[in-house]
């Protein structure tokens, strides 16, 4: 049923413009309440400079409730999560997580998002470690490729979008030949006007 008191305001963030963000839309759709207008950003959650999260935090006004998928989508630091949940809290903002199903309006509720938020935190920092270490290992083994991309040959590149572009193959056939990720040819064909 309808709380026809408040309005609901959705807030998606993917990391990146190859993310998708289908699952977080299908969450607020199936939310229970008319979402009457969705914020979305496909950028980083390191800091809050990110361009519709910015317009969402004015957008806002008392009785609102923000609406994420998880808390992580609003900000990945602790701090940042803290500061944008009083802030929110200071307009008379309410926020649903509908992942960890808090509610902010309680002392107990602001105790476990302080909770999660470091949780959340740790286990980035662990991922971060683990990641190095491994790395590391690899290195010493001599296993670890990262880093640098290989050199494109432009006469060849250009060769295989020419027969690409004209027909004569699939642009996966061109990236095989290449050598080269979609994404990567994809980002070159765009830089090289090809």
């Amino acid at each position: 049923m309808e709380d026809k008191r408040k309005t609901y305001i959705g807030y998606v963030r993917v990391s990146s413009v190859d993310q998708n963000e289908a699952r977080q839309l299908k969450a607020l759709e199936d939310f229970g309440q008319p979402i009457h207008r969705i914020f979305m950003d496909k950028c980083s959650g390191k800091d809050t400079n990110r361009p519709e999260f910015q317009k969402m935090m004015e957008y806002v006004r008392d009785g609102d409730v923000v609406v994420v998928c998880e808390y992580s989508r609003l900000a990945r630091s602790s701090t940042d999560l803290l500061r944008t949940v009083k802030e929110l809290q200071d307009k008379g903002v309410e926020i649903v997580s509908l992942r960890e199903r808090l509610d902010t309006t309680t002392p107990e509720g602001r105790f476990m998002l302080t909770v999660f938020a470091g949780l959340a935190e740790f286990e980035r920092e662990i991922m971060r470690e683990r990641q190095k270490e491994g790395i590391a290992i690899a290195k010493a083994q001599g296993k670890f490729k990262g880093g640098k991309p290989k050199p494109i040959d432009m006469e060849k590149f250009r060769a295989e979008c020419k027969k690409w572009r004209a027909g004569e193959q699939t642009a996966t056939a061109a990236m095989k030949n290449m050598d080269m990720k979609p994404n990567r040819f994809y980002r070159k064909v765009k830089e090289f006007g090809l």
